[in-house]
């Protein structure tokens, strides 16, 4: 795989395990049909569906990287105790926008916190989580007694949906659904077909970008300084590199850290820093 997608000047970060393939790739838009053919050759990937970015700033990616992992997300789930191909209903745009205005109907954001503080769907509920893993029984206690309820979730692709829509149906819920493509074709079908984009503010990707705009709302603040934004950073600090929101502001003040004591640090002399 690592030499086909190489001719093909694909860069990325790709996952292969025993349940299948997760791709966050990036590539060339004059060899966007060489890659769609260059798939077809595999063949438990033809006729996959790909999730194409709302935005594009050129920045996505910059090497191809190829991992074999046991799972493609750390869930923390034995799945030799229940089939996780009876996953949950696809729901297209359309479709989705129609059972969510349905009043038995729960819409779960099965994303970490730091990507709900950005942007979420409209009525959602969304977990206080760090990981996947976590969401998974804290959702699971959050719906104990609504099993006959209509559950939606939806994710950033709709990875992390495929095992969770079928995790809760082993657990006993009726009617569960997922978005299809999660929130990236969501959005592109909506905007394609004209309808009403459910989705309120930034959808958080995990490359370079950080983040895709979907609308114009900023619902976050500044980790800093508490004024509007939706601007995900690194801490300059690489001994401590934590994600947080921050302003252009606060940017500059904190000369792209997450505190003083970070600024300080990285104002020390080298030599000092190996120490």
């Amino acid at each position: 795989m690592y030499i086909l997608l190489s001719e093909i000047e694909v860069l990325g970060r790709i996952y292969v395990s025993y349940e299948g393939i997760n791709a966050q790739i990036s590539v060339p838009e004059a060899r966007i049909q060489a890659l769609k053919t260059a798939l077809q050759t595999i063949t438990f990937l033809q006729g996959i569906r790909l999730n194409f970015a709302i935005e594009d700033d050129g920045k996505s990616f910059f090497k191809l990287i190829i991992k074999v992992r046991h799972k493609i997300v750390a869930d923390g789930l034995d799945d030799k105790t229940f089939d996780v191909t009876n996953k949950g209903i696809h729901l297209k745009a359309e479709e989705f926008n129609q059972l969510s205005d349905d009043p038995d109907t729960i819409i779960i954001d099965m994303r970490n916190h730091y990507e709900s503080e950005v942007g979420y769907f409209k009525n959602a509920i969304l977990p206080d989580v760090e990981t996947f893993r976590e969401a998974l029984p804290e959702v699971e206690k959050m719906l104990e007694n609504k099993k006959e309820k209509n559950i939606i979730m939806y994710c950033t692709g709709g990875i992390r949906c495929e095992k969770a829509s079928a995790y809760y149906k082993h657990k006993g819920f009726r009617n569960v659904y997922q978005v299809e493509g999660g929130i990236i074709e969501y959005t592109r079908r909506a905007n394609e077909l004209g309808i009403e984009n459910k989705f309120i503010g930034k959808n958080f990707v995990f490359d370079e970008r950080l983040g895709e705009k979907i609308s114009d709302d900023i619902i976050s603040k500044c980790h800093q300084c508490g004024s509007p934004c939706d601007t995900h950073v690194n801490c300059a600090n690489d001994a401590c590199h934590i994600l947080f929101i921050q302003c252009p502001a606060c940017g500059s003040k904190y000369e792209n850290t997450c505190s003083v004591k970070c600024q300080e640090f990285n104002q020390l002399p080298v030599d000092i820093k190996i120490h």
